[in-house]
């Protein structure tokens, strides 16, 4: 038996749009709690804030540096972007997680899968991560978007 990394997302899934633009219709943060999340991820070394290739306009991009070794194909969702966060009110994210990670975190109510993915478009591993709703999920999600990250350079 695996241990799992994750703890249990207090509460009820948000509503979200089933298919694209796929949003976070509910429980949104206020800014602030999604610009803390972005102050910690678009830190991260080798990693550029740009706008999204493949998301909603004001969507921030999290892109990894040409210079940065990359990881699997299934680490991307467009070029080098491995993860974006959705302008607010919305403050969701897309991310590629390593298959068994986007699993956990499904099971752990943490995230979704995109719905263009359910439907074959792109890798199964892409998923919605909802948005932080207090400092405690911001830690769970930056958690998250390591994971991403390190999928991302090939870790």
């Amino acid at each position: 038996m695996t241990r799992r990394a994750l703890p249990q997302r207090s509460g009820p899934r948000p509503r979200t749009t089933p298919t694209n633009p796929h949003t976070q219709l509910e429980q949104n943060p206020d800014s602030s709690i999604v610009e803390e999340l972005a102050r910690r991820i678009f830190s991260l070394p080798g990693v550029e804030e740009r706008p999204s290739a493949i998301s909603v306009p004001g969507a921030r991009a999290l892109w990894l540096r040409e210079e940065v070794p990359a990881g699997p194909r299934e680490a991307f969702m467009i070029g080098r972007e491995f993860a974006h966060v959705h302008p607010t009110p919305d403050g969701s994210l897309h991310a590629a997680l390593p298959p068994e990670v986007a699993e956990e975190a499904t099971e752990e109510g943490w995230a979704e899968q995109h719905p263009v993915a359910r439907m074959g478009y792109i890798p199964q591993n892409i998923v919605m991560i909802y948005a932080p709703r207090d400092q405690e999920e911001i830690e769970t999600i930056t958690g998250l978007i390591m994971k991403s990250y390190r999928y991302a350079g090939g870790h």
